[in-house]
């Protein structure tokens, strides 16, 4: 979990350079629990997901149904993937403000942690340990789905429209290029691509694209034209989002302030710290673009 938890902030910074987040659960209180639950569950598999999640018997649950899935996913994956049952579940725990986000998986094959991570941070949930499982092996579609409904559910906060597409787009495209790639190296490759978006600004398609090339060329990567051409429209959208640079600078001085135990140790002070004063100052220079 502690490889998990690192990733995870740095998931946030990366993350936090396009979306100025939301706080998670805002009218729950940290140790609150939040169960999202696939529609298609037998009450057998529901009890034994319960069990497993080890939640009270009144916890509060959240049902997640096929429809909503092809819902925000039927623009970016076959029908075929998404599949005609709602399986995969999830639980919530609303952690401390400016905790961080932490996802650990089981039974679930196509959608890494990371990936979750990626997303829910695009989408603006933060602060809290999501635990996504399923009786079987699954995909991991419907899990995404849910914990942004148990989100707007619980926290009575709309996530734009816009914002929710952009965040299972990211997922599944960082999933299907995992496919070929390697689920590690698809999740650098976007990650990587945001950073070099926040240093340097892209003004047109052709430098985005230009861009894109450059990084996964950097890694070792030969995107196939598809693959380029769909990173390319994602980003865009990315970029057209709303963005409150003030906020995303405060959210980096509060991680900074809170990382606890991670900056207890020598090694991890130096990097981090050094990554979080490096994007302060490049946030700096971003806002003057904007004013």
């Amino acid at each position: 979990m502690k490889k998990a938890k690192i990733f995870a902030l740095l998931s946030i910074i990366a993350a936090a350079l396009f979306i100025a987040p939301l706080k998670m659960f805002a009218d729950a209180a940290p140790g609150d629990i939040i169960v999202t639950l696939g529609q298609n569950l037998t009450d057998e598999q529901k009890n034994s997901l319960l069990k497993e999640m080890d939640v009270p018997a009144d916890v509060q649950t959240v049902t997640v149904t096929n429809e909503e899935e092809h819902k925000y996913l039927g623009d970016y994956i076959s029908k075929a993937q998404i599949g005609s049952k709602a399986i995969s579940s999830s639980k919530i725990t609303v952690g401390e403000k400016d905790q961080g986000l932490t996802v650990e998986t089981n039974n679930i094959n196509w959608v890494t942690e990371e990936m979750y991570m990626n997303a829910l941070t695009t989408a603006g949930v933060t602060d809290a340990e999501i635990y996504v499982t399923a009786p079987f092996e699954v995909s991991g579609t419907a899990a995404l789905t849910g914990i942004l409904k148990a989100y707007e559910t619980t926290a009575q906060i709309e996530i734009p429209e816009a914002q929710k597409q952009v965040a299972n787009e990211e997922m599944v495209k960082t999933a299907e290029l995992g496919e070929r790639i390697g689920a590690k190296e698809a999740t650098e490759l976007m990650t990587r691509v945001k950073e070099e978006i926040a240093k340097n600004p892209v003004q047109s398609e052709d430098d985005l694209r230009a861009l894109i090339e450059k990084v996964a060329k950097d890694m070792g990567i030969e995107l196939t034209q598809e693959e380029l051409n769909g990173l390319i429209a994602l980003f865009n959208k990315m970029k057209d989002l709303n963005i409150d640079w003030d906020q995303v600078q405060s959210d980096l001085k509060n991680i900074s302030e809170n990382l606890g135990d991670f900056l207890n140790k020598e090694e991890t002070q130096s990097f981090i710290q050094k990554i979080l004063e490096f994007l302060s100052a490049l946030i700096e220079a971003i806002k003057s673009l904007f004013k």
